[in-house]
């Protein structure tokens, strides 16, 4: 069967772009994409609104200001690490857990490490931004403990939650200069991390290491 060929040609369509589920987190995309470009410094509360395709009152009904949106990425990050299937398994040393989690997590910010570096290199000149983020930072790691299978309650639930926001920090420092495919740097700095607060725990009195909490599991 012949097709006339009449001379026209159809525009193809553009595909649309893909809404996100929550609005705010179109705003963090263009609050990430920015802040790699400008630094966290010279970002505005108008240049995040016009990148979002929003006006400043739209902006403000989703988020009071910047140092909200790096909790919200905070949170972000904690959903991709806690969505990952596989379980901490509890006949594992403590160690391996946690060294397990914290790869996921890193794993997970890997995509946004341009933005984490210009962020990180501006925060010094913003202390309520830095504030703010250590708080949810710690509150992060209560949840990066229980995806690790340990206990994040009471006080040294709350000190373990500390100590691993340490951990992650001093990791991440290598992390955000590592250009291996295989991040062996940042692998090698956050064992190294974790043994050292091992000791460390294991040294202070009436606290447990990380090898005490295993033979406490395995004999409980």
């Amino acid at each position: 069967m012949m097709v006339e060929n009449t001379g026209k040609t159809k525009s193809k369509k553009k595909p649309a772009k893909a809404v996100p589920a929550d609005p705010l987190d179109q705003v963090l995309d263009a609050m990430l994409k920015l802040a790699e470009q400008l630094g966290w410094r010279d970002l505005t509360l108008r240049d995040i609104a016009d990148e979002a395709g929003l006006s400043l009152a739209q902006l403000q009904r989703l988020v009071p200001g910047k140092s909200a949106l790096l909790s919200h990425f905070v949170r972000r990050v904690d959903q991709v690490v806690l969505d990952n299937d596989t379980t901490a398994d509890p006949d594992e040393p403590v160690k391996d857990r946690l060294f397990d989690v914290a790869m996921q997590r890193f794993d997970a910010l890997q995509p946004w490490r341009g933005a984490i570096k210009a962020i990180a290199r501006d925060l010094p000149y913003d202390p309520v931004a830095a504030i703010c983020l250590g708080a949810r930072r710690r509150q992060s790691m209560i949840w990066m403990l229980e995806k690790a299978g340990v206990s994040s309650s009471g006080l040294k639930g709350r000190l373990r939650a500390a100590g691993l926001d340490v951990i992650i920090i001093a990791t991440m420092r290598v992390w955000l200069k590592d250009e291996s495919k295989d991040m062996s740097a940042t692998m090698s700095a956050l064992d190294r991390h974790l043994s050292r607060t091992d000791r460390l725990v294991s040294s202070l009195q009436g606290q447990r290491s990380f090898r005490q909490e295993d033979q406490q599991t395995a004999a409980g």
